[in-house]
């Protein structure tokens, strides 16, 4: 076997040893998790309306087009008020529980089939992050996405320490490969749309974005018109958003550059939340864009964490300056036993 041969095992061992990006993946959950909750949260008030069996779209038509396309919602079961309330508020809180970290990988498969089961009832709400939504969830299955920012009850414990050890090693190759596979689809999104656009006259031209804030459905009044009625940001919003597009993977590629390009990605979507009203595919974004930042998140946890405890120890009984004993039982006490200044 020659050296490089044995050097690329070596590294691939490690890998497979490690369990790579889990501050990262976790907060995808979280985020995504919280997405769904918005979701339903933001139609409550509507909900009847929007997705009930009497609603704007007839339970009969809803019902016929999602057998004609193949799939399934839990809506189509039955035609009930009483059903549609159920699977409703059960689809909201499977979203709180991935969200507050509940439930483990159970909980999540759960919400996938909440979500895609709202989601098919109306699809003229979608913005584009349902369709990564429906990839990306599966994919977080296979990784420990519960191991932080998550309220452990202890169960998933227990559960994993019956499990046999030969199971158990495979943990860290699926957890990478979740990993990676989110981290595959991600560049994929981004590579596609940039070259799609590359193709189109008005991307060419360095017009697009003049073009689409003007749409009413993607504007934000008082400052998209700032925006598209300056030539040179118009310029510089439709050149930099290809150029960004179709070079983000090879930034992700080089590790020094990675952290960077995932920020850069992040207030990319915020930007477009904020001036094109598009929320949820952009929070689904930047979920997606943490599993690039889990080493950069992981170092600013742990520079803070002092801070930290020491906010939170700040002000309980005990943690002070003690208090000055009377002079006789000073004296009574050793100097071993005095506490110490925290």
């Amino acid at each position: 076997m020659s050296a490089a041969v044995r050097k690329l095992v070596d590294v691939l061992d490690g890998a497979a040893g490690r369990h790579i990006s889990v501050l990262g993946v976790s907060g995808t959950r979280l985020l995504l998790g919280f997405v769904g909750f918005m979701y339903y949260a933001s139609q409550y008030g509507d909900r009847r309306y929007l997705f009930g069996p009497d609603g704007v779209l007839p339970w009969g038509e809803f019902t016929s087009k999602v057998h004609e396309a193949g799939t399934f919602s839990l809506y189509t079961v039955s035609n009930s008020g009483a059903w549609f309330e159920f699977v409703f508020h059960a689809g909201m809180l499977a979203a709180l529980a991935v969200t507050l970290g509940v439930g483990g990988r159970l909980g999540l498969a759960v919400h996938w089939v909440f979500l895609w089961s709202i989601y098919q009832r109306q699809p003229v709400l979608l913005d584009g992050g349902d369709n990564l939504a429906y990839l990306v969830i599966p994919m977080l299955l296979l990784t420990r996405c519960y191991d932080r920012f998550a309220i452990s009850g202890g169960f998933a414990k227990k559960v994993s320490s019956r499990v046999p050890s030969v199971l158990r090693s495979l943990s860290a190759p699926l957890h990478n490969l979740g990993v990676v596979a989110i981290a595959l689809q991600i560049c994929l999104v981004y590579v596609v749309s940039g070259l799609y656009k590359v193709q189109g006259k008005m991307w060419q031209d360095g017009t697009a974005l003049f073009y689409i804030l003007r749409v009413s459905e993607f504007s934000l009044p008082g400052v998209s018109d700032l925006v598209y009625e300056n030539d040179l940001l118009v310029f510089l919003g439709t050149y930099s958003t290809t150029i960004f597009l179709v070079y983000f993977p090879l930034g992700v590629l080089v590790p020094q550059l990675r952290p960077w390009a995932a920020v850069a990605s992040i207030g990319f979507h915020v930007s477009i939340g904020v001036l094109m009203g598009l929320t949820g595919f952009a929070l689904t974004m930047v979920a997606c864009d943490l599993i690039f930042l889990s080493g950069a998140l992981g170092v600013a946890m742990a520079k803070t964490a002092p801070l930290v405890r020491r906010l939170q120890s700040y002000g309980r009984p005990g943690r002070g300056r003690p208090e000055k004993l009377p002079g006789a039982a000073t004296a009574a006490v050793g100097k071993e036993n005095v506490p110490e200044k925290v």
